[in-house]
């Protein structure tokens, strides 16, 4: 019997294909965008940090100024992977895939390096902080 295919129905399924890839590019520029301003809002965040500790001449320990643009790297990179994914989903080809991939890969590696650092840098910032009162109640 041979293949059949109503012109109408693949009009149609054509139609609904390019309106999902349409909305699934717009979200992924939405997620990139997000991703794109939480990293500046981190760095103006940072910078104000930054220069107010200048300022105060209190350069000794940059710990919590890092870890405030550790945190908003984090999440940005979240978003960055999320449209990374995203792009997974409409990929024409598997070299753009294998792209993706590469990508998602590395940023999550990133993720994963920024999120152990944090976490270093907290477990520090909280043994000097009751170091600094053992020594003020002695």
């Amino acid at each position: 019997m041979p293949d059949v295919t109503l012109p109408h129905v693949s009009s149609a399924y054509t139609q609904v294909e390019e309106t999902v890839v349409h909305a699934v590019l717009w979200l992924k520029l939405g997620a990139e965008a997000v991703g794109a301003g939480i990293i500046v809002l981190g760095i103006v965040v940072g910078g104000y940090l930054f220069a107010k500790a200048l300022a105060s001449r209190q350069t000794a320990d940059f710990t919590a100024i890092r870890l405030t643009l550790a945190r908003y790297l984090a999440l940005a990179l979240e978003f960055q992977l999320g449209a990374d994914i995203l792009s997974t989903t409409i990929a024409p080809s598997w070299e753009q895939i294998g792209k993706l991939g590469a990508i998602a890969v590395i940023r999550t590696a990133l993720n994963y390096f920024l999120s152990r650092e944090m976490k270093d840098e907290h477990r520090t910032a909280a043994e000097h902080h009751v170091q600094r009162r053992a020594r003020q109640q002695e």
